[in-house]
């Protein structure tokens, strides 16, 4: 009887001892980690950095399956990974490796990522999930698109233009000119050889719906598709509103209103044909929304009103697909431009005494916008940047528009 007590104690001292091993090399285990740690922020600070620490991310090593089954027969233990806040503050770009080295994930089994969303039971993946890929400036590549801007030729159509081509367009201009301008030959040259796009240029009335349509789809067939449209063709008549007879009025609506619908459909047949996603950007104006003082043209006026409308509406039809052939997400906007000083601008302040002055003293910036300041918007507006945008209106016009 003795004998066995002193075994079950010997067994129950062997067994304390080995606990309190386990637990000495945890202490220890842990010791070292935050030693290791406090002398990575001392490091820091040597070197210049804040020792101020950012958590990123807490990884939990035992998955919840392994879990279960040890039972609680061993620790769950969590490793906060950080990187020092002022590595984020930091322009250098080597930083970004300091910063990739500090928050890298030690899980095998990683959970979802933020950017992840859950749709009807489904784990939609986001488009960016490899390192160095599909960076945001992506979102703005146009390479191997077609693309077509009506009024082309020159002014803010041109523009725009040589902007998607800079950005790797294959892009078509349309004007009524038999030749192109010197402007636009100018435009063409200047495209260097790596950005990967081209300009174009076709002859065509954007009031001769037949021509209009022969000529976007030839370029559609030609690329086995349509990636965007940009309606920038437009004519301006300042006269007061007693002087206009029904021609002048009828010619004004035809060019910038009917015009720009029937550049706008016959894009959309064509998108809908080679089931492209595409997007279409109608070129309205901030005379559109307001009064435009030192600016008599009230023609002009109503017909840009008209076609901030006309682009909801069409956004609207288009959105979730269109016709038997119709294909869900055709995006219809909007770019309503301040005053730019453009070709048919220019006239405008050359005829007009005091007409300058009152434009540039109109807005918060002071002065009268240039065709080039607009080549970002175009891009964004049929880019894949702008994907979630459709039925709006971009007002650019240096605060014009908002005192």
């Amino acid at each position: 009887m003795a004998s066995l007590q002193s075994a079950v104690c010997h067994k129950a001292a062997h067994r304390a001892a080995t606990l309190s091993n386990i637990s000495r090399r945890t202490i220890v285990s842990v010791a070292t980690d935050r030693r290791a740690e406090l002398g990575t922020r001392r490091d820091m600070a040597q070197g210049g950095y804040l020792p101020q620490h950012f958590p990123i991310h807490c990884e939990q090593r035992t998955s919840r399956a392994e879990k279960r089954s040890l039972k609680g027969s061993s620790p769950v233990r969590r490793e906060f990974h950080s990187a020092p806040r002022s590595l984020y503050r930091q322009p250098n770009p080597a930083n970004q490796h300091a910063i990739a080295s500090a928050t890298q994930q030690t899980s095998k089994d990683p959970r979802p990522r933020a950017s992840q969303v859950i749709s009807e039971g489904h784990l939609i993946k986001p488009e960016s999930i490899q390192p160095g890929v599909n960076k945001t400036f992506n979102r703005f590549d146009m390479a191997g698109t077609a693309t077509i801007v009506t009024g082309g030729s020159q002014g803010l159509g041109l523009a725009m233009a040589e902007g998607l081509a800079e950005a790797g367009s294959k892009v078509y201009c349309i004007d009524r000119g038999d030749q192109p301008s010197q402007h636009f030959k100018v435009a063409s040259e200047r495209l260097l050889p790596y950005d990967g796009g081209q300009l174009h240029y076709r002859q065509a009335d954007i009031t001769d719906t037949k021509a209009l349509d022969n000529a976007i789809a030839d370029i559609a067939a030609e690329h086995q598709r349509l990636d965007g449209v940009i309606a920038a063709a437009g004519i301006m008549k300042v006269s007061p509103a007693l002087e206009y007879d029904v021609e002048d009025a009828r010619k004004m609506l035809d060019v910038n209103f009917t015009g720009v619908l029937m550049t706008a459909t016959s894009a959309a047949r064509q998108m809908m044909k080679y089931k492209t996603q595409g997007s279409i950007c109608l070129v309205a104006s901030m005379s559109g929304l307001i009064a435009n003082k030192g600016l008599i043209s009230p023609v002009y006026n109503a017909s840009k009103a008209a076609v901030i409308q006309l682009a909801r509406s069409l956004s609207m039809e288009w959105g979730r697909g269109g016709g038997e052939e119709g294909v869900n997400g055709i995006r219809v906007n909007c770019l309503s431009p301040g005053h730019i000083v453009t070709p048919m601008v220019r006239k405008n302040l050359e005829e007009i005494p005091g007409v300058r002055e009152t434009w540039e003293s109109e807005n918060m910036m002071g002065r009268i916008s240039e065709p080039e300041e607009f080549k970002g918007a175009g891009l964004f507006l049929l880019s894949k940047a702008s994907s979630f945008m459709t039925g709006n209106n971009l007002v650019i016009d240096g605060g014009h528009t908002a005192w």
